[in-house]
């Protein structure tokens, strides 16, 4: 009986981080057009906005595209869907400590990219897509 009340509960987490990482980068990308949350090209890696062929904001709406991609790939494809949203995650934490301006943002970055690893994971079990 124990194993089923196991199985159930962490199949609830998998169902809850599946949702998070399906909202969170659709609404981050969504916002990445409207700077309602925040302006989000205040995170850009000062090297990397010297290199840029375009600006800043444009750069942001391709971000935008980007994560909204990552967030439908979680809804469909979960396992791997997880692992981009992971990769993605660290590559913006390493971006930031480089500046180390927003340490505190690169960390939480590395949290949930650690969280979206095991929704991976999980979705191995939970999800045969």
């Amino acid at each position: 009986m124990e194993a089923i009340h196991q199985h159930s509960s962490i199949h609830s987490v998998y169902n809850t981080l599946k949702a998070v990482f399906v909202i969170v980068p659709i609404v981050a990308g969504l916002d990445k057009f409207t700077n309602i949350l925040t302006d989000w090209s205040q995170y850009l890696n000062s090297t990397l906005l010297h290199m840029l062929p375009f600006s800043a904001g444009t750069f942001m709406m391709i971000v935008g595209v980007i994560e909204i991609a990552a967030g439908v790939l979680v809804f469909l494809k979960p396992r791997i869907g997880g692992m981009v949203v992971a990769a993605w995650l660290t590559l913006i934490a390493v971006t930031l400590l480089v500046d180390w301006k927003f340490a505190d943002v690169a960390v939480r970055d590395l949290v949930m990219a650690i969280s979206a690893f095991s929704m991976a994971k999980l979705a191995g079990d939970y999800d045969h897509r």
